[in-house]
């Protein structure tokens, strides 16, 4: 059987993860379950034309910018090619906006809409973000509310998740007194001294 999608499960610092690859690129990154059959399970469901098999190179060297990103080496994924074929062009947009963001830096959904050419799209910015099936690629952690709160992350582990993601990237986090105050002490994300 032959398939022009198929996916890879490799273990990162915040648990296993997935990559789904297609003709055009990535198709989609799955974050973080507890354990590999988790994360096998979950891209199945997902992505049940995709069959696990061995990574091509450019998958490969994804997988590699990934682990060695969140193991809090600084790197860059904007050579990772996507398909956006399967996104609207708003969408594909402020992705475009979220992968200028570098490891350790933040910007609010406000700003990306400034980006954009219009501060009112701010909550379209935080669907858009919501959506988003490249995780960590399309950097939508480094997205936060006004004033500094966190806003929401629809990968496993929520805010939890986005909160260990910036604190690996060494992220300082203004805003509000408590934004991640909930949170385990070695997953929060240090703010500005």
């Amino acid at each position: 059987m032959t398939s022009d999608q198929g996916y890879a499960l490799f273990e990162t610092s915040i648990g296993w993860c997935g990559l789904v690859w297609g003709v055009a690129g990535l198709i989609g990154i799955w974050l973080p379950e507890a354990d590999r059959e988790s994360t096998r399970r979950q891209l199945a469901r997902r992505h049940p034309a995709a069959p696990e098999i061995e990574p091509p190179p450019a998958a490969r060297a994804a997988i590699k910018a990934i682990t060695a990103l969140l193991a809090g080496e600084p790197r860059d994924l904007g050579f990772v090619d996507l398909d956006l074929t399967r996104v609207g062009d708003f969408e594909a947009r402020v992705y475009a906006v979220a992968r200028t963001i570098p490891p350790g830096a933040t910007l609010t959904y406000g700003e990306v809409a400034g980006r954009l050419g219009d501060r009112t799209l701010a909550r379209a910015v935080g669907q858009a973000l919501g959506r988003n099936p490249w995780p960590i690629v399309v950097p939508c952690h480094r997205v936060l509310a006004a004033d500094g709160r966190a806003g929401g992350f629809s990968a496993p582990g929520g805010l939890q998740t986005k909160a260990r993601m910036l604190s690996i990237e060494r992220a300082q986090v203004g805003g509000a007194p408590g934004l991640f105050d909930d949170l385990p002490l070695s997953v929060r994300p240090r703010r500005p001294s």
